[in-house]
């Protein structure tokens, strides 16, 4: 008899062993595929498989295509500055200024997306150059010319973002701040939406930013690998937790954008596929400040500005404007 319980005992024991031992392995695949910065690729998962074909997209091709060549003019002619900052926890992080000839107040830090550098954010910085603003890109923790290892998704960058600001604060004391973020972008500035700020941002504007990382993450299990969150999302926030500091389940834009302060302006596309759509209505209703809100029909994710460009620099320009004086 008591043989057999050793047995029953040693099997239990085995089962438990490997199911812990699964879990850790699937925990960290999921979180190296995701989060683990890869040298000149970004990470596994950089890129939408759902999205549209370029060829379906023609409007966004040819704007794009505008975009870039008055980038390229501008870029031969426009002041620049390198600049870096230390994080909290030691990192060097890069950023570039592109400032105005006549002294100016205006300033505007643009937030890139996940696994992109501040170049891919140049033409929201030219739009934004071209109606007086000076302008901050930094290369977010593990992209670009800054350090670090794993990705922040936005809730490490939030504690950046306001050592970003307060660098211009001090090197400019009445500054007017508007942050502007797309996609990983836009979380981060929603998620610094809830720290506390100093006044002179006046101005917040997101694009298609998503509620949570955790919500991210389960959006895109289910969409690339048609898999359900648990117990991969439980075994990947554990593993988050060991290796990169941060709760996934906790870095939360929805959450920090009912502390904000800051007026907000909330975009995206209506066919976003990577960061559903439905997210924004819900940061939206969140959000307790003066608020407005852009979906451009047929956009998708991070193509907004691309799409319909006259619509979408309108209402961001309408909107901040109202703040900076």
């Amino acid at each position: 008899m008591k043989k057999s319980k050793k047995i029953v005992l040693s099997i239990i024991g085995v089962i438990i062993a490997l199911t812990i031992g699964g879990l850790a392995f699937i925990g960290n695949y999921f979180f190296n595929y995701a989060l683990v910065r890869a040298e000149g690729i970004g990470t596994a998962a950089d890129a939408d498989p759902k999205a549209p074909k370029a060829d379906e997209l023609e409007i966004e091709r040819i704007n794009k295509e505008k975009s870039q060549e008055a980038v390229d003019k501008w870029l031969q002619v426009v002041k620049t500055e390198e600049t870096t900052i230390k994080s909290e926890d030691g990192l060097k992080l890069w950023g570039n200024m592109y400032l105005q000839e006549e002294p100016t107040d205006k300033w505007v830090i643009i937030a890139h997306g996940y696994t992109s550098s501040s170049e891919n954010i140049q033409p929201i910085a030219l739009n934004f150059f071209n109606e007086g603003y000076n302008v901050l890109t930094p290369d977010l923790r593990a992209h670009g010319k800054s350090e670090g290892k794993y990705i922040g998704m936005g809730w490490l960058d939030r504690k950046d973002m306001v050592k970003w600001i307060n660098l211009i604060v001090e090197k400019d004391p009445s500054s007017q701040i508007v942050l502007y973020g797309e996609s990983m972008g836009g979380a981060t500035v929603m998620m610094t939406a809830g720290e506390d700020l100093p006044s002179n941002v006046k101005a917040i504007v997101e694009d298609c930013g998503y509620t949570s990382v955790y919500e991210m993450f389960t959006a895109e299990l289910n969409n690339r690998f048609g898999l359900p969150p648990f117990p991969i999302m439980d075994a990947a926030r554990v593993v988050t937790n060991i290796r990169a500091k941060y709760d996934i389940k906790g870095a939360s834009a929805l959450e920090q954008v009912k502390k904000s302060k800051t007026p907000m302006l909330f975009t995206h596309g209506s066919n976003d596929t990577y960061v559903p759509t439905e997210m924004v209505y819900r940061l939206y209703e969140a959000a307790p400040v003066e608020k407005d809100i852009l979906v451009i029909d047929g956009a998708a994710h991070g193509a907004a500005p691309d799409v319909d460009p006259e619509t979408y620099y309108n209402k961001v320009f309408e909107f901040v404007n109202k703040y900076v004086k």
